[in-house]
């Protein structure tokens, strides 16, 4: 997934590193924030620099490194402004003892201060060997720092730099990129709402090795997914295929046939009903201020119209086939017709060719299907699919308004702004 330049513009993050092998990463986490827009000043403690140097952090993201040798009080760089200035603050790689230090608000070391002094929800990424992760006394630590306004990004199994297998490295930086992204991105309309996605084309068997199938990528659904995540909102990504680098923590189901989609669909949207205050529940009792948010559905995936009428075991040979092969198929059940999408919002995403009837077709699909909006993408060609880049109509039953051309996430984030309003 391509993460748009402006992401994180005007967003100011504070990186705190501590003294893990883990540290290299976090280079390339500081090229990530930088490249999404956000401008990053990064805290060492003394430990950190015995594997990276502060010239390499500094060379990233054009700011000075702070750390036990260089706090100034005639300019802003301590520990106050710079965590004043901050709106947010990762800690990545954290080690064990870090960890028992922002347990016990000991402030020793630079980073230590800064994390003292900063206010606000804060982002740890533990990194250490797999008995001292697992240390009663670690664990207990952590869960001190989780009711404490740290959130986690939890550890890895692999090979570790002990040369040990287990649980303890360091997350991906990109997945400590996406928690970020959700801190500072978080929209109060979407966080906590529930919302399913569908993606990509259903994979209907002819035998056990062949299928039919459509181009369908996936990527407009893992992008509207992802910008979601993003938003704060408890989203459940139901598709075929998916994009390599969505929120590793964000809900998915990997579904294959439209049988199957349309199975954990019915599952998933009773779920994300469940708990629904009915009217009379309301009306009897009028203290009561916490109602769930209104569930959406976007369904983006491409379902196969037609379907193998007769799915044979094992391979169909070429010799028992002869010269040529009739494939019988029978027509498909449509989900987004026969779906419950009472209580939903519903967005329909449709793909069109034939430009002069693209735009009644879909407005048309607004009334057959029952749904409260049409994403139109209108192809020129099968290359067209797999773009990272995309354009589509947004059309509601009195509106229809262009959407530009972009990357698919910041056009899935625009479509989320878009669909606010239904």
């Amino acid at each position: 997934m391509l993460i748009p330049s402006d992401l994180l513009k005007d967003k100011k993050i504070l990186l705190g590193v501590t003294g893990s092998i883990a540290v290299y990463k976090s280079l390339e986490l500081v090229r990530l924030f930088v490249k999404s827009g956000a401008d990053v000043k990064v805290v060492m403690s003394e430990s950190a620099k015995k594997f990276v140097t502060p010239l390499s952090f500094e060379v990233l993201t054009s700011n000075q490194v702070l750390d036990d040798t260089n706090e100034s009080w005639v300019n802003d760089h301590n520990h106050i402004k710079t965590t004043q200035w901050a709106d947010l603050f990762v800690i990545a790689p954290a080690t064990a003892n870090t960890i028992a230090k922002l347990a016990n608000a000991i402030a020793d070391n630079m980073l230590l201060q800064c994390a003292l002094a900063y206010p606000d929800a804060k982002i740890i990424a533990p990194s250490a060997n797999t008995n001292m992760m697992h240390n009663p006394i670690t664990q207990g630590n952590l869960k001190m720092l989780a009711i404490a306004n740290y959130e986690m990004v939890d550890t890895q199994t692999k090979e570790l730099a002990c040369k040990t297998t287990g649980d303890g490295a360091m997350a991906e930086p990109i997945d400590i990129f996406w928690q970020s992204a959700k801190a500072l991105l978080r929209d109060e309309f979407w966080n906590d709402r529930r919302v399913i996605v569908t993606g990509g084309g259903t994979i209907e068997k002819i035998d056990d090795v062949r299928y039919l199938s459509n181009f369908s990528s996936g990527k407009m659904a893992s992008s509207i997914a992802t910008a979601l995540y993003c938003k704060g909102a408890d989203v459940n990504l139901i598709a075929t295929r998916f994009e390599d680098n969505i929120p590793q923590d964000m809900h998915t189901i990997d579904v294959e046939s439209s049988d199957e989609m349309l199975e954990y669909l019915t599952d998933s949207i009773r779920i994300a009903k469940k708990g629904k205050l009915s009217k009379a529940t309301l009306m009897r009792d009028e203290q009561i201020h916490l109602i769930q948010k209104k569930p959406y559905l976007f369904m983006a995936a491409a379902v196969s119209d037609y379907v193998p009428k007769f799915v044979q075991n094992g391979k169909l040979k070429k010799e028992m086939l002869g010269n040529s092969f009739e494939l019988s198929l029978t027509k498909n059940v449509d989900i987004l017709n026969s779906i419950d999408k009472d209580g939903l919002v519903t967005i329909g995403f449709k793909a069109e060719m034939d430009i002069e009837s693209a735009m009644k077709s879909a407005s048309k699909m607004i009334d057959t299907k029952g749904i409260d909006a049409v994403c139109l993408n209108i192809l020129k060609d099968s290359s067209s699919f797999g773009s990272d880049r995309n354009m589509v109509e947004f059309i509601t039953p009195d509106k229809i308004e262009s959407l530009p051309d972009a990357d698919k996430l910041s056009l899935a984030f625009d479509i989320l702004e878009h669909a606010k309003n239904l």
